[in-house]
């Protein structure tokens, strides 16, 4: 049997919620809460907020990671999620984290792309 790493989803979008966009405190209060619920491990983050607003953030898991940027002047965002299938299917967690953050920010998907890797 062949092995397949996983689903890697990379999308942007956009959002009107600008305290959202401008600030990664709240963001990382829903990454830390996806990361607990959905049971994955985090060996590493990095979140940095640019002094006209606006942040960049990316989490390393021990499953590999997600990552945001947000550009609140032009109300858009960046997101993507990959977790490997190393010891169990995480297919369904990719799909749903992407939703939870979409849903979070209320966000119109712009692009999608889904690599099944």
């Amino acid at each position: 049997m062949k092995y397949k790493p996983g689903l890697h989803i990379l999308s942007e979008f956009t959002s009107d919620k600008m305290k959202y966009l401008s600030s990664s405190s709240d963001c990382k209060n829903l990454f830390n809460g996806l990361i607990n619920g959905y049971d994955l491990q985090k060996v590493g983050e990095v979140y940095h907020d640019f002094e006209n607003g606006g942040f960049t953030a990316v989490i390393c898991l021990t499953e590999s990671h997600l990552s945001i940027h947000t550009w609140p002047e032009y109300k858009l965002a960046t997101f993507d999620i990959f977790l490997s299938n190393y010891q169990k299917d995480n297919t369904e967690k990719v799909q749903s984290i992407y939703q939870s953050v979409l849903d979070f920010f209320e966000g119109i998907e712009q692009q999608k792309t889904e690599v099944i890797r």
